[in-house]
């Protein structure tokens, strides 16, 4: 019989899951959002936080219906894709982006406003970089400590911090909306759609699912069935932080723009707000903020790309993977914030439309019993145009690939994969009804019934 968790406990546990979530990219994108948004801002918001949050609650249920693992989840595809897909989602949210971005952002926020010579920037930033990673490996090493380390302490510090900056903005607006601009003017919804891929917490979620298992097993939990219900609740924890973090922040960088007027991204935003609102006893605020955030986000993400190649290479441990990894982040770091954003955009365009329908097939896998060519023609849709979004997004022949697939409804506003992947998915089960293929259909307990 499984013993019942105390409820500060749970509590402990959901703010570690939200530590791992909250990062740079949770705290920087909406003010941008709201900057940029103006008077749109609570439409664009509509879009931002299907993709940037409410997806996050459907991946955390999906990874448990799909079997715990991305692995598992992709494996309904094909073994192969299931290989490559995780592997390239595992290192993006490691250390080829999200830790060397983390770790920019930290030092562009928190510290480098703070270096009075800026002519050794390079060097400060190795400097910094070096000893953040360290701290990283530091908070890495031991799974089990992470609900203590991360839930128990770091969160509830940076969370009182947010809440009052908000508040602050709240209690004396800075200013009000102004209008928008560029894209948000005409298409403020599918543009915040869009724009919520980039907090990349729907990829945060298949990638921490393993880890989240490792790092709760010191309670003693143990059937897949418990740790799915756990993995859910803490998710529900998860999502009602998030909600209120983007809007906040979204409402921050709207009502900013009169006082300190457009800013080039939203880590700007945030610094140059909060020395509005606090003078420059804010910088700290929002550079502790920054820091603590980033620290969450690294650990959580190098944990969890080192347990997933410890368990494909069990040959090579888990505390060997975290230095190989840590080192590899270090060095991407310091070819500079702009260069890492440039190189990942193209991915993240990519990764994205197929992590999503690989939620929504699992949701729906039931109404069209589980056939693998459903699972393999909506995917290939699906990823059809995301390679060709991809392709733009890095500048590779962005006009004539408009002038002959701008055909695709949506296909400009960076939908276009919705379209054809229902047109895969119809192709999948034609083809899975023609085969008489078998039936796989998930029970309510999130087990397979063949």
């Amino acid at each position: 019989m499984e013993k019942k968790m105390p409820f500060s406990q749970l509590i402990a546990i959901g703010f570690m899951l939200f530590a791992m979530f909250l990062g740079a990219g949770n705290v920087i994108f909406a003010p941008m959002l709201g900057q940029e948004a103006g008077t749109n801002t609570w439409i664009a918001m509509g879009g931002f936080l299907i993709t940037g949050v409410g997806m996050v609650l459907l991946a955390i249920i999906a990874l448990t219906r799909g079997g715990g693992t991305v692995e598992k989840l992709a494996g309904r595809v094909h073994p192969l894709f299931a290989t490559v897909f995780s592997i390239l989602l595992f290192l993006t949210l490691g250390p080829i982006y999200v830790v060397p971005r983390t770790t920019s952002v930290v030092y562009e926020i928190a510290i480098n406003p703070l270096v009075l010579d800026k002519s050794n920037t390079s060097l400060f930033l190795f400097i910094f970089s070096l000893l953040f990673i360290v701290l990283t490996i530091y908070l890495s090493w031991n799974t089990t400590k992470f609900v203590d380390r991360l839930g128990k302490i770091i969160t509830p510090i940076f969370v009182v911090l947010l809440i009052v900056l908000v508040g602050k903005s709240i209690i004396t607006p800075m200013g009000s909306f102004g209008e928008p601009q560029g894209d948000y003017i005409k298409g403020a919804f599918l543009k915040g759609f869009t724009q919520g891929y980039y907090t990349m917490d729907v990829l945060a979620a298949f990638v921490f699912g393993g880890i989240f298992i490792k790092s709760i097993s010191a309670f003693g939990i143990k059937s897949e069935k418990e740790v799915s219900k756990l993995f859910i609740k803490a998710g529900i924890i998860t999502i009602i932080g998030l909600v209120a973090l983007q809007v906040s922040m979204a409402w921050i960088g709207a009502s900013s723009v009169n006082p300190i007027g457009y800013m080039a991204n939203g880590g700007e935003v945030l610094a140059q707000s909060a020395i509005v609102l606090f003078g420059q006893f804010g910088i700290y605020i929002i550079g502790t903020v920054i820091l603590l955030t980033g620290i969450t986000t690294n650990v959580a993400c190098l944990a969890a790309v080192a347990e997933y190649f410890e368990r494909i290479m069990p040959t090579v441990s888990y505390k060997k993977w975290l230095i190989v990894f840590a080192t590899l982040g270090l060095v991407i770091t310091n070819f500079g914030l702009t260069t890492i954003l440039t190189l990942a955009s193209p991915i993240l365009l990519l990764l994205y439309p197929i992590a999503i329908a690989l939620i929504v097939l699992i949701f729906a896998n039931n109404l069209f019993n589980g056939h693998q060519s459903v699972y393999v023609g909506t995917v290939i849709g699906v990823g059809f145009v995301a390679i060709l979004d991809a392709l733009k997004e890095a500048t590779i022949f962005p006009e004539a690939i408009n002038t002959m697939f701008g055909f695709i409804p949506l296909f400009e506003n960076g939908a276009g994969w919705v379209v054809t992947g229902i047109i895969g998915f119809v192709i999948g089960l034609v083809v899975a009804k023609s085969r008489k293929e078998s039936v796989t259909l998930i029970n309510i307990a999130g087990e397979e019934v063949h």
